[in-house]
């Protein structure tokens, strides 16, 4: 649920520890693109592969891996960019080639995650292939121990919708069920399309975590986890598989829940002057806090965001009640703007805004560890945390010019080619090719400067792939290796504004001595300029 993880992975990226060759004048031939695309997946499938399934980073070695945090060799991830992102390049390569061993490696991820689908029918954040007893003891340790990663502080055996990487799981089986018709993808997919429907709540929106799982609160506050949630577009998440599903399966029951979750957005979009809305919401419908850095607030990044939902509702339906209430909180935003000499690195807005004073609030803590840390936020725009911004980017202006346009368009336009009125259809080719949203914390770092044309950039590609079949990446985020629990003494050193605490914090950081590594962001960019190369052929 990090802010950071979702700036673009950068799909130029290409990370590389020494300089690729000089760059050709013309791109390498289609048998050599398709022999690099092979190599490089058959070393991913044979050599990095745990049953199928795959976390974020490695060393050469296999010594250490990662995902959102340092991972056991049994483990697999399911947050993007995991296993369900692999799995989709591989669709996407099968698509792009007909070669049938792309098929087989999507279904040997799916296999992964149907092996570590929770009874409920969603997913974790992460699966342990060597089961329940396993994954308790990564979560007593590694995750107990991440300061600021406190969702990964509490195991709560039940399943996420956070980050994107059940929305993501069940795409996969969809695609894999399109495709194969494997009746054994069908009973996971129908379990997943259960998951969705049952953890709905009445006011048509979803909570973080389902379901229920006993109670957890963190420095007295109660657990977040069962409040509607708009962080990490939840709703968006879902309501974009439940389309796709509908496109598929063609089940009204589906279209139902469609129009339940879009119109959750009408009903918790606060009254007016603060016409905003929360990361999540309470039983009241209210805005409640939820982690220790994210305080009981109208949020404006959430609020843009929903804002655009709300414009995209309309043209998947042209029903103008989504949007009735557009103008106030666009007005809302605007008011809220930060003077200038707040503005830090183009940052438009106050992250979080204060119930009933329009005042910004601003994230603070102390301490140096999970066991003596304390977060808080107040008024102060000085000495704020540094992995979780106060500050946000909003592109105001643009909204109200796309909001302008929809109203000057009749619902009938606006809606026309909607896929909520097409009926059945096929799903597009390629999805891993799309831009990226997540991040594997190296994948978006040190990228080596944009090819002078794509026959350049596709060369790069192909030179760059080493003899074993791996492109070498700069892991420049590491984390400290798990040594005990956390002290209660605070450690010398300032860690107000870190993005790790002191050695007992597992929580991942950008190292000063990077090192090479395997990169599972990196191969799924890579592979995918290769596979829209050869799609453009």
């Amino acid at each position: 649920m990090l802010d950071r993880r979702r700036l673009l992975a950068g799909a130029s990226a290409l990370a590389a520890t020494a300089a690729f060759p000089a760059r050709a004048a013309a791109a390498p031939s289609r048998a050599e693109v398709l022999a690099t695309m092979k190599r490089a997946t058959a070393f991913m499938v044979d050599k990095v592969a745990y049953q199928g399934g795959y976390v974020w980073s490695y060393l050469p070695d296999f010594s250490r891996r990662w995902g959102e945090l340092e991972a056991k060799p049994t483990m697999i991830w399911v947050q993007p960019p995991g296993t369900a992102t692999v799995g989709h390049l591989f669709l996407d390569a099968f698509n792009a080639t007909g070669d049938a061993g792309y098929l087989r490696a999507a279904e040997q991820a799916g296999g992964a995650l149907i092996r570590g689908q929770h009874p409920s029918g969603g997913w974790n954040y992460v699966i342990d292939l060597a089961g329940e007893e396993s994954l308790r003891d990564w979560y007593a340790t590694v995750g107990k121990n991440a300061w600021r990663l406190e969702e990964f502080q509490h195991y709560y055996g039940n399943a996420t919708f956070d980050d994107a990487g059940t929305s993501e799981s069940m795409q996969l089986l969809l695609r894999l069920y399109a495709q194969t018709g494997d009746k054994r993808v069908k009973a996971a997919l129908d379990r997943a399309i259960g998951f969705v429907l049952d953890s709905q709540l009445p006011v048509g929106g979803w909570p973080q975590r389902w379901p229920r799982a006993g109670e957890f609160s963190k420095q007295g506050r109660p657990d977040y986890t069962g409040f509607l949630t708009f962080n990490d577009d939840v709703a968006g998440e879902n309501i974009k598989f439940l389309i796709m599903a509908w496109q598929v399966l063609g089940e009204p029951r589906l279209l139902d829940a469609v129009h339940r979750a879009m119109d959750s957005f009408v009903t918790t979009q606060q009254p007016a002057p603060q016409a905003g809305w929360g990361l999540q919401h309470g039983p009241d419908l209210k805005p409640i806090g939820a982690r220790t850095y994210e305080p009981t607030s109208i949020v404006t990044h959430t609020t843009a965001n929903n804002v655009a939902q709300l414009m995209t509702f309309y043209e998947l339906t042209g029903d103008a009640r989504y949007l009735a209430r557009v103008p106030e909180a666009l007005d809302w935003l605007d008011q809220v703007a930060l003077p200038a000499a707040l503005r830090v690195d183009g940052r438009t807005h106050p992250t979080f805004v204060e119930p009933g004073t329009n005042l910004p609030l601003f994230l603070h803590r102390r301490g140096s560890n999970v066991t003596n840390g304390v977060y808080w936020a107040d008024h102060d725009p000085v000495g704020t945390v540094g992995h979780y911004s106060s500050q946000r980017k909003l592109d105001v202006a643009g909204l109200r010019r796309r909001y302008e346009a929809l109203k000057a368009t009749p619902p009938e336009v606006a809606s026309r080619g909607s896929p909520l009125k097409a009926g059945r259809s096929p799903l597009p080719r390629f999805f891993a090719t799309r831009p990226v949203e997540v991040s594997d914390l190296n994948s978006n770092r040190g990228a080596a400067p944009a090819a002078a044309s794509e026959a350049a950039r596709v060369a790069e590609l192909v030179a760059g792939l080493n003899a074993e079949g791996w492109w070498p990446t700069m892991l420049k985020s590491t984390s400290h290796p798990y040594r005990g629990d956390s002290p209660a003494e605070v450690a010398p050193g300032d860690f107000s504004r870190t993005l790790v605490g002191d050695a007992t914090d597992t929580s991942p950081y950008v190292t000063d001595t990077p090192v090479v590594g395997i990169s599972t962001g990196i191969y799924v960019q890579n592979m995918g300029v290769l596979i829209e190369h050869l799609a453009a052929d």
